[in-house]
């Protein structure tokens, strides 16, 4: 939920108006939109480029993945990683987008480590594969940009691990 939303809420719960504080929150969030979106189509534009790159570093550091009988092993399998690998690319831009974590929350971290056990994925792996995705992202951005989209892959990481 973007700051906008959160503070038109709460002074609707609490039957008052937004407080000059709230209102210098929702003044930082706009005056950041047009960065916040530079990041986002930066992120979507470059998505395959990304996610090549990412699962390029992640093959190298750990090849057993794709080695028979690893998780990523086959053309399907590998397949299956690189479209997570697009699907968690596309929540963080999410997130830019809402200049908060609860949309990658609320959309995909909920019972994620649950789904991974399920199904044999090595949760490890897939916190490595998130860093690799945003080395890969981070290097196309400038070092602000970088410094605003990065705290949205170490929450991934952090609820991951």
């Amino acid at each position: 939920m973007s700051v906008v939303s959160q503070v038109i809420l709460k002074a609707d719960d609490e039957l008052r108006y937004p407080s000059a504080g709230e209102l210098e929150n929702i003044k930082n969030f706009l005056q950041t939109g047009i960065q916040r979106m530079r990041i986002a189509a930066t992120l979507a534009e470059n998505e395959k480029k990304i996610v090549q790159e990412a699962s390029k570093k992640l093959w190298q550091k750990r090849p057993d993945f794709i080695a028979p009988g690893g998780n990523a092993y086959g053309e399907r399998q590998r397949a299956l990683c690189l479209r997570d690998y697009g699907w968690y690319l596309r929540l963080i831009t999410y997130g830019v987008l809402a200049g908060d974590k609860e949309p990658i929350e609320k959309i995909g971290l909920v019972g994620v480590r649950e789904m991974y056990n399920s199904l044999g994925v090595p949760v490890p792996g897939m916190v490595e594969s998130i860093r690799c995705l945003k080395n890969a992202s981070l290097s196309l951005l400038s070092a602000e940009e970088a410094a605003e989209a990065a705290p949205y892959f170490d929450y991934i990481i952090q609820a991951m691990s």
